[in-house]
């Protein structure tokens, strides 16, 4: 018999249980589409089915399955690029060339006030492979229902995630940005001998990423 894992507790789901479950989900899915489309089921039934039948969702809880790792700010006073530039180097942080170039193209932008929470996840957790195409990263990771993060996270996580353990390296989720080169790049955060990073990674979609790789993704 599976066992079943709630969102909240000790026990974490295996990437095997996670995939045995959304399985499990995508046939409810259609069973219930089914019911639907016959009449037999309203808003509120369909609320309940999915409350009930979620093997890993406690009623109130998060769909996506995955705790909140972080919650960030955005939209403070760091408006402009040279306003995280200055913030970033007063914090004592490192900026990479291509982390500071993509910084200042007009596809950045400071989003409105708000707070988001951010999960952090391998790559072989969402995917279940020891490969993936970060476009096929991103797919898994809108099934189970989070997001691309706003450009902003990147330098606001750098700045609001000072006790980042060493060796520790991130990538942000996010629409990416063509820098100088015509390259695609993402955001990334790390901690290595030389500091704590702002810097950046390729994104194209057909960049191919090892499991071990993790992300981050917004709720």
């Amino acid at each position: 018999m599976t066992k079943k894992i709630v969102v909240g507790s000790d026990q974490k789901p295996t990437s095997d249980q996670l995939l045995e479950m959304y399985e499990k989900l995508d046939a409810q899915t259609k069973e219930i589409r089914g019911q639907m489309k016959r009449g037999a089921l309203n808003s509120r039934h369909v609320q309940a089915l999915i409350e009930h039948r979620n093997p890993f969702v406690k009623k109130g809880a998060e769909r996506c399955g995955f705790p909140t790792w972080k919650t960030i700010k955005l939209g403070t006073d760091l408006k402009t690029a040279d306003d995280f530039r200055h913030a970033l180097k007063v914090g004592g942080y490192r900026i990479s060339d291509w982390a500071n170039d993509i910084l200042g193209k007009s596809a950045f932008t400071a989003a409105n006030q708000e707070t988001v929470e951010l999960v952090k996840v391998s790559v072989k957790e969402l995917t279940g492979k020891d490969q993936a195409p970060f476009q096929e990263i991103i797919q898994r990771a809108e099934e189970r229902g989070l997001k691309k993060c706003p450009v902003e996270v990147g330098p606001q996580l750098r700045l609001q995630y000072s006790d980042q353990p060493y060796g520790e390296w991130l990538v942000v989720a996010m629409e990416p940005i063509a820098a100088s080169d015509g390259y695609l790049r993402l955001f990334s955060v790390g901690h290595d001998v030389s500091g704590r990073w702002l810097s950046s990674y390729y994104g194209d979609p057909d960049f191919v990423w090892d499991g071990v790789y993790r992300f981050v993704f917004c709720k």
